[in-house]
């Protein structure tokens, strides 16, 4: 999950036009339902703060106040049975797909990367990739901190806490793009030779 960045094609305009403001658009829209939702009593949503905003306090009688764009949104698929979180410094061993949000020939949304090489995901065939938690965006690496064992969500990130203003995934991920990640956590470990696969 390296950033690369690339001047835009011809190609990339017409897919991905006005993408800037669509995926604000998506965003602001997506946050405002989900918060409905967690109002409304479904606890299969979650609205998680980044985690790099953890460990702030106001100064005096200031309040501190955060905008959409600094939350991830989770839709939990599946729970997991443990209690226990990756921590930024672990390295964490799953499957996963990253996708863009519907765009006019990608109608499901561009999937740009996965962990499986075959087109749909098997538990008993595929295998999942490893890698450290603080190596990935900050939005994905939100979500690893509050997955345990067994979780599969899907992970929704805005551009501010995915890869920002520029290109990324060679030129496959445009910028201002809003990420979303079907994950499963399958292990976590300090040390990476010690993951389970299974």
């Amino acid at each position: 999950m390296s950033i690369v960045s690339c001047s835009e094609d011809k190609d990339d305009v017409e897919e991905f036009a006005n993408w800037k403001a669509t995926n604000e658009n998506y965003w602001n829209k997506l946050y405002t339902t989900t918060e409905q939702k967690i109002k409304g009593g479904d606890t299969s949503w979650k609205i998680i703060k980044n985690y790099t905003l953890d460990g702030q306090h106001a100064v005096g009688n200031a309040q501190l106040s955060y905008k959409p764009e600094n939350h991830i949104i989770v839709h939990v698929l599946e729970s997991g049975s443990e209690t226990k979180s990756p921590l930024l410094t672990d390295y964490a061993s799953v499957h996963y797909m990253g996708r863009l949000i519907p765009s006019t020939t990608y109608t499901a949304g561009l999937i740009f990367d996965k962990s499986w090489s075959s087109n749909t995901f098997n538990a008993l065939t595929s295998r999942p990739t490893h890698f450290e938690v603080r190596g990935v965006v900050d939005g994905f690496a939100t979500a690893l901190q509050q997955m345990h064992r067994g979780d599969h969500w899907v992970i929704y990130i805005p551009y501010q806490l995915g890869y920002g203003a520029v290109k990324a995934g060679g030129g496959t991920i445009p910028a201002y793009s809003t990420l979303i990640f079907d994950v499963r956590l399958v292990d976590f470990a300090h040390v990476e030779k010690n993951l389970k696969d299974k």
